[in-house]
């Protein structure tokens, strides 16, 4: 998943519902990826992990739930969200998409404040800090409004990559990640870059936060990758 503002794909054959979201999204400053088509989705997850996927249940050609059921197969994309939009009201239909794996379900039509209350509500299920405007840690602090990561009020001067990566760290801590899956999460799957990128983008996000003291949290983990602690591990 690159980036640091969350991601919602939406796969819905009507483009008019797929613009009206778009909007809706971009005012909570969500960041939006469409697909038409079931091709078009599988074509998008190759290279980008959204965070959240919105579903519409009929698609032309296609069955949404057919196409839950794949991506709740795939290692890749199981842990990923899914909000299955329909017209369809029974009971049942809505038994069958949580049965098949949907996190949630929306009947068409929605207001804008019920989608984005399911919406942050899933991210929060599956990251608790996806939705905060702000995040701190050990002085740092992301802003995503601002676009910014700061120590005691000074901006770092860092380039749109080694933002993404800090970032990510700040909001995975205490946790070890080797190259490929800095890779996959940070620069999207399918880039095509050697895993020495990320010790090129370790070392310069080091240099910059040496002057305060806080280079120290990015850790090599000997033999695994690399944690963002402020506790020393070995």
């Amino acid at each position: 998943m690159s980036g640091l503002r969350s991601q919602v794909l939406i796969i819905d054959d009507e483009s008019p519902i797929r613009d009206t979201i778009c909007l809706i999204l971009a005012k909570a400053g969500l960041v939006s990826m469409e697909a038409s088509s079931v091709q078009e989705a599988t074509n998008i997850l190759k290279d980008n992990m959204p965070n959240l996927i919105l579903l519409d249940w009929m698609l032309k050609g296609a069955s949404g739930i057919d196409y839950l059921r794949l991506l709740k197969k795939d290692d890749s994309t199981r842990a990923i969200p899914v909000i299955m939009l329909t017209a369809k009201s029974e009971e049942m239909d809505k038994v069958t998409g949580l049965e098949q794996g949907a996190d949630d379900y929306i009947t068409k039509p929605f207001s804008p404040r019920e989608l984005l209350a399911r919406i942050k509500a899933a991210l929060r299920r599956v990251d608790p800090q996806s939705t905060l405007d702000e995040v701190s840690f050990d002085g740092l602090v992301l802003n995503r409004a601002k676009h910014t990561i700061s120590i005691s009020h000074y901006s770092l001067k860092c380039s749109s990559m080694e933002y993404k990566l800090l970032g990510f760290f700040m909001t995975h801590p205490d946790r070890v990640y080797h190259r490929d899956q800095l890779l996959d999460l940070v620069w999207g799957r399918n880039v095509h870059v050697g895993d020495r990128t990320v010790d090129v983008h370790v070392r310069q996000i080091r240099k910059l936060l040496e002057p305060f003291g806080k280079d120290v949290l990015l850790q090599t983990v000997r033999g695994a990758g690399y944690m963002f602690s402020a506790k020393r591990h070995s």
